[in-house]
């Protein structure tokens, strides 16, 4: 079988490398043509792990620029086109939609199954299925819960596969896909399109509540001196089994480019469907507030501003080169935004996105790893 990925970014290849390392034949496309012949050539520019050790050994991937030609090649194609998000929330999916259109424009499109993988907006695959029905091109939702700086890891270790669409021989396909690339078995989840496109956002949502609630507990510690026990208590309360531990620490609170955006579409779609979805905004509301008791606290630990706040990393999460609504950054800026100093500790990549910006802004305020010296005396950022 052929197996096509259609947007081969940081998720996109990640995906296609597994599928081919388990012996699929897999062609990838995009948009980009130094990126395809960087695939070509068997090494592209990412800080994912991993990536370039298995793209050296790949024999059966062949990157293209043109989606037709994929899609007359290939059996089954998965869709990892970007889905920006609209000022109200929602998802602008018009890149899968031109995927549309080329499938209706190819010529061996028909009796093919797409995949959509990209997030999307509830009921946007069952458009996406009226649309295609005449080609009796199947479709299914089969989005990815991982993180950026180590989504390979995270897709052979998922905690759950979920599938939305519907009960056949075609559903089984996909599911050996998971058997074949993930090292324990795959908890595999199926229900309908629109289910699964409401259960991919309310998981991402509920993991900022989560990460919410972790923070306001520590903030409530720390108001009332008991900052160096805020792990124990955290620690008593994930133990217990209808918690859990994971994503209940005290820290930053959360962003990057799924969290949020996922946890805003949902209130979106609640909003547009009259239906109770406040939780999702308390998070937001609560996620902002931390952000300035943060700012607060570190003010109140070096009040000196002389002494430069010292930042070992920017972006949303160390080790990746995202800083989409990092809180760090925010951190960082709010903090020179009050006339403190900082001094950034990143990689040349994350620099070369912030540096002209933060200089014209604040001038000699911010200092940079690699062009300025590291100060004698500093304050940590540290949580």
């Amino acid at each position: 079988m052929n197996i096509g990925v259609i947007g081969s970014g940081r998720l996109g290849i990640c995906f296609a490398l597994l599928l081919e390392r388990a012996g699929y034949n897999v062609m990838v496309s995009d948009i980009r043509d130094d990126y395809v012949k960087s695939i070509t050539n068997k090494f592209i520019n990412t800080n994912e792990p991993s990536v370039n050790d298995i793209l050296s050994s790949t024999t059966k991937l062949i990157a293209t620029v043109d989606n037709k030609h994929l899609i007359n090649q290939c059996d089954l194609i998965y869709c990892f086109v970007p889905t920006p998000s609209t000022e109200q929330g929602s998802y602008d999916i018009s890149a899968i939609w031109q995927i549309v259109e080329d499938f209706k424009s190819s010529e061996r499109a028909k009796n093919k199954v797409f995949v959509i993988g990209s997030t999307v907006n509830p009921g946007d695959c069952k458009l996406i299925q009226e649309s295609l029905n005449d080609l009796n091109i199947e479709i299914f939702y089969n989005p990815e819960f991982v993180a950026q700086g180590s989504i390979i890891k995270d897709l052979q270790n998922a905690d759950i596969v979920l599938i939305g669409g519907k009960d056949n021989d075609s559903k089984k396909i996909i599911e050996k896909l998971y058997y074949d690339i993930q090292i324990l078995e795959p908890k595999i989840h199926t229900m309908s399109t629109t289910a699964a496109e409401i259960t991919k956002l309310v998981i991402n949502s509920f993991l900022t509540i989560k990460i919410s609630y972790a923070n306001m507990v520590g903030d409530l510690l720390t108001n009332n001196g008991l900052t160096d026990e805020i792990t124990k208590v955290l620690n008593c309360i994930g133990n217990d089994a209808r918690i859990g531990n994971k994503f209940l620490n005290y820290g930053f609170g959360f962003g990057g480019p799924c969290l949020t955006r996922d946890n805003k579409s949902i209130v979106n779609f609640a909003n547009r469907t009259n239906s109770n979805y406040e939780l999702g905004s308390v998070a937001d509301t609560s996620n902002f507030k931390h952000s300035i008791f943060l700012k607060n606290y570190f003010m109140s630990k070096n009040p000196d501003k002389s002494i430069p706040f010292y930042f070992d990393y920017i972006t949303y999460k160390k080790g990746t080169d995202i800083l989409t609504d990092s809180q760090q950054f925010k951190l960082c800026v709010d903090l020179l935004s009050e006339g403190h100093k900082v001094y950034i500790n990143e990689t040349p990549l994350v620099i070369e996105q912030v540096k002209e910006k933060l200089s014209n802004e604040f001038k000699d305020m911010v200092f940079f790893s690699g062009y300025h010296p590291l100060p004698n005396k500093f304050f940590r950022i540290d949580i």
